[in-house]
């Protein structure tokens, strides 16, 4: 089966999606027989209250909480349309904020009984001046995390914790069980003139988590979108991280991670072996 596990729609700001009905027709001419529509889950309310940075980064992070109706209206039409042509699912890529666990509890109880799917991710940390983001610019990360906490490698660490946690966390039954791109942090890696490998205490962070995602019975995200960036240019998680996690026997979930109908299926080929496996 050729799955395509975490893709967004027009209801991305940050996107170029015109028509989500686009993106499956590419998927289907592509061979894919699954795919999950995972869009940005909407932002706690009150994450004005302690966002830093660039206010463009949080106003395009997600989509808006007056769309999510239309969002599961709009694509669950198109399930039912492509339902002879391929399995549709439908669901969230969802941020991750030990701040507000209680609201996301809340938002998954009340959306999650018409999810099918879905990816927990983290994209931002505590930094400068409130939080900040992981892979909106080089210069928001750097800037805004890793000077701040003292060096790359210690947002390394930061980042890795803050994945554990939402591992950890408590949401409730509709929490997503697959955790997305893990090595965002690495995603500005060549722009950085320090040291960018990973240090001790991460790569045994590192190994903890993957040890409880097998526990709990989570998946990883095969994200091929860091093929696509300058500072980074391979899949998250890293080859090296692959490794461990097939040792385990830990599901991994192709997905290309569209924002654009361009992106569909894109490097599919560079990770077949690895869902092979």
């Amino acid at each position: 089966m050729k799955y395509d596990g975490h893709t967004h729609t027009e209801y991305c700001p940050h996107g170029t999606v015109e028509d989500t009905e686009l993106l499956i027709q590419r998927a289907i001419q592509l061979g894919f027989t699954k795919y999950s529509i995972t869009e940005h889950a909407p932002l706690p309310p009150a994450i004005n209250k302690i966002a830093g940075g660039d206010s463009e980064m949080w106003t395009t992070a997600s989509m808006a909480l007056n769309d999510v109706d239309n969002y599961f209206k709009r694509m669950e039409n198109l399930r039912k349309k492509y339902a002879s042509e391929i399995v549709i699912h439908i669901g969230f890529e969802l941020d991750y904020f030990p701040e507000f666990e209680d609201w996301t509890t809340d938002f998954l109880n009340e959306y999650g009984p018409l999810t099918d799917d879905g990816v927990l991710s983290v994209h931002f940390l505590p930094g400068q001046n409130g939080l900040r983001g992981i892979d909106y610019t080089f210069e928001e990360y750097r800037d805004g995390i890793t000077i701040p906490s003292g060096s790359f490698k210690n947002a390394q660490t930061l980042y890795y914790e803050r994945v554990l946690q939402s591992l950890q966390a408590d949401l409730g039954k509709w929490k997503p069980t697959r955790l997305g791109h893990i090595s965002l942090c690495q995603k500005f890696e060549r722009f950085f003139e320090e040291s960018t490998d990973y240090s001790p205490n991460t790569v045994a962070l590192i190994d903890e988590l993957l040890q409880q995602v097998k526990e709990r019975n989570y998946r990883l995200d095969l994200n091929t979108a860091g093929f696509r960036k300058k500072g980074y240019t391979q899949s998250y998680p890293q080859p090296w991280i692959l490794e461990k996690s097939h040792a385990l026997g830990i599901p991994l979930i192709y997905g290309s991670d569209s924002h654009s109908i361009e992106d569909i299926g894109s490097d599919y080929g560079k990770v077949e072996h690895w869902l092979n496996k």
